[in-house]
């Protein structure tokens, strides 16, 4: 076996002789012979592909418990970790460039445009469904506050009713948009609170939850589970949250494909709810900046379950107002089969009209 001094295995391999002896003694790359005399290290030319991965991952940020993790698997099973780790890397990078954004414009000494004029018209639509027997999501539309809620389990419809109304107190009074993250975070855990009250000795019951707090110039989402927020802006639809399921997980690490998610007996399995039977969850927060003529979607999956994303962007395109829009969102989803309890709001940030 080809051996090598550390000096000339850490030049090899780009990971410095300190770092080689903090590998070892943390068991990630373990020399292959130590001299029992001066416990010199040496290290076989077989191991520079591992110290190379080692090196590489370290470059990415990843922890070092995570890349023993990766060098103890098969080539496939690593670069569907990677990925898997990538993915979450990018979720939160994009949350701070977000607030990182907000900050900037919030403490900059030249003043935004003014936008404080501008207004919500919306409206909120439930419906029980064609196939389910009773309706356990909520919905909430307030000159401040937007929410949807999807209860599960034998008490979800009371789970997702507390969940909601925990958030309703925000639209008493204005909120400025420096302190609204931090008001809406406390109100989550608030919110957790209650639905932990529905049923405290019960590990099945629980609700996702979504929902947009308005400050005149910006909306403020919270979001966990598998409702779904969406912007229509300048006539494209997107998606503004993620689905905490185990299949969009799965979509993530490159297991499977959206198109397979679809069909994938697990897709309604949550790996983030609000509920008794688990910690509370770390809910998704961030800051939109609105403009006139901008429409959001909040919704179940009992609509973006059932009814493509082409169809949602073209009704929500087509409604003139927010009340035809719900109705017509609610319509299509039944019209699909109506298989689940189907809600959505819908917001629309408007001028105010001049008298």
């Amino acid at each position: 076996m080809d051996m090598l001094t550390i000096g000339a295995f850490a030049k090899a391999c780009r990971l410095s002789p300190k770092a080689l002896r903090l590998y070892d003694e943390l068991e990630l790359l373990r020399p292959a012979r130590v001299d029992p005399g001066t416990g010199y290290r040496y290290y076989a030319v077989e191991q520079l592909e591992q110290a190379r991965l080692v090196a590489w991952l370290r470059r990415l940020g990843m922890p070092l418990a995570r890349i023993r993790r990766v060098c103890a698997m098969a080539p496939g099973p690593a670069a569907r970790e990677i990925r898997a780790y990538w993915a979450q890397v990018e979720a939160e990078t994009a949350a701070r460039r977000d607030l990182a954004a907000f900050l900037v414009d919030h403490l900059s000494p030249s003043p935004r445009k003014d936008t404080s004029m501008l207004e919500l018209r919306y409206s909120a639509l439930s419906d029980t469904g064609l196939v389910r027997s009773a309706n356990q999501d909520t919905v909430y539309a307030g000159a401040r506050v937007l929410a949807v809620a999807d209860g599960c389990g034998p008490g979800g419809a009371p789970a997702s009713t507390a969940a909601v109304e925990a958030l309703k107190f925000l639209d008493d009074e204005p909120l400025p948009a420096g302190s609204v993250l931090n008001l809406l975070e406390d109100a989550v855990q608030g919110a957790t609170r209650a639905v932990q009250d529905i049923a405290p000795d019960r590990k099945d019951v629980g609700t996702t939850l979504t929902a947009m707090v308005w400050t005149g110039s910006q909306l403020a989402l919270v979001h966990i589970g598998d409702s779904r927020a969406y912007l229509l802006r300048d006539g494209g639809l997107s998606r503004i949250t993620h689905d905490h399921t185990v299949v969009q997980s799965m979509i993530d690490e490159g297991r499977l494909t959206p198109e397979e998610a679809t069909a994938h007996p697990q897709r309604a399995l949550l790996l983030k709810a609000l509920g008794s039977g688990a910690p509370a969850p770390v809910p998704d927060l961030r800051l939109h900046d609105a403009r006139p003529g901008d429409r959001y979607l909040l919704c179940s999956d009992g609509l973006s379950g059932v009814v493509p994303e082409e169809e949602i962007s073209r009704i929500l395109a087509s409604s003139p107002v927010p009340e035809e829009a719900v109705r017509a969102l609610v319509g299509a989803a039944n019209d699909c089969g109506g298989p689940d309890n189907v809600s959505c709001v819908v917001a629309d940030v408007v001028e105010p009209a001049t008298g």
